[in-house]
């Protein structure tokens, strides 16, 4: 029998803050992920596709994990994203967040190789999960192929709960087509889903979900959070449709340099303009042009 998902909420794939060498700047990462969880959010998803953490070594990663872990943020309410193309490396990310006493880790597939078997797919994950060999490793499957361009088909996903049900507990969907949550929630009732953007949040609980995992949470937590609480009623669709219009305006623009910007002005501090390159910030009309699209749809930065 599968093991009913432990996490519910919004959590946030935490924006990672670089200096002028492009280090990750272990202050403000820090800082940042004490202020999301003070403004509600139920957990913090570091490393992930908002994080850069495809940009970022598995070195950078361990140790900003444990600079958040140091500064005495509890291991429970972080979910790190572990996946990379090389499985020695999704294996060490994976057990050191385990080790570390992490509430999950979220897995993508690996993504280099196209296409893939299922088969090929299923060893994946599945290596990762015998490696480290213990009932108490919560497994969030990552499905993001517009960026990773591997989908995680049903019928995989299906076949990892039942070989592996204490470990197998979730999936962040990514995908932005509803249909593919929605059949998932009705052919898994018990799966841990999570839309990967808030604009699916109330769907997502209508059909029984556990949440969201959204980038947006970096600039809008308390609103998100607000709609997870008071998500029923006439309240809860004015509350969707209020956060909805704000992720709109924010996904005109690259959404990573576009929040980064948005954060740059909350805070009136300038390094979080920075990305790694490939990446590049958006420039001052840009950020013009979002700030004004923001204030249009009545987006008011958190306390």
């Amino acid at each position: 029998m599968m093991v009913s998902a432990k996490l519910r909420g919004v959590f946030c794939p935490v924006l990672t803050p670089f200096d002028e060498q492009l280090r990750p700047d272990a202050s403000r990462f820090i800082e940042h992920c004490e202020s999301l969880l003070h403004q509600g959010c139920h957990g913090l998803a570091v490393f992930g596709t908002t994080g850069e953490a495809n940009s970022l070594s598995v070195k950078e990663r361990i140790q900003l994990l444990e600079a958040l872990l140091k500064a005495g943020i509890p291991p429970e309410l972080i979910a790190p994203g572990t996946g990379c193309a090389a499985l020695t490396d999704t294996i060490t990310l994976t057990r050191h967040a385990f080790q570390s006493g992490c509430a999950g880790a979220l897995i993508l597939p690996p993504y280099y190789y196209k296409p893939v078997e299922e088969e090929g797919l299923y060893r994946s994950f599945a290596t990762v999960i015998e490696d480290i060999s213990d009932n108490g490793l919560n497994v969030y499957l990552y499905h993001i192929p517009p960026f990773s361009g591997v989908p995680l088909e049903i019928g995989l996903i299906k076949r990892l709960v039942k070989d592996f049900p204490h470990n197998v507990v979730g999936l962040k969907d990514s995908s932005g087509v509803w249909a593919y949550t929605d059949t998932l929630l009705k052919t898994l009732p018990d799966f841990g889903v999570f839309s990967g953007s808030e604009v699916f949040l109330r769907d997502n609980l209508l059909a029984k979900g556990c949440g969201t995992i959204t980038a947006s949470a970096n600039i809008n937590a308390p609103a998100i959070c607000s709609l997870f609480e008071h998500w029923e009623g006439s309240n809860g669709i004015s509350k969707q449709a209020e956060i909805t219009a704000i992720r709109r305006a924010v996904q005109k623009f690259p959404l990573i340099q576009a929040l980064k910007a948005v954060v740059a002005d909350n805070l009136k501090d300038d390094a979080w303009l920075t990305v790694r390159p490939p990446l590049v910030p958006l420039t001052p009309i840009a950020r013009k042009s979002l700030l004004e699209s923001l204030a249009k749809v009545g987006y008011t930065p958190p306390n």
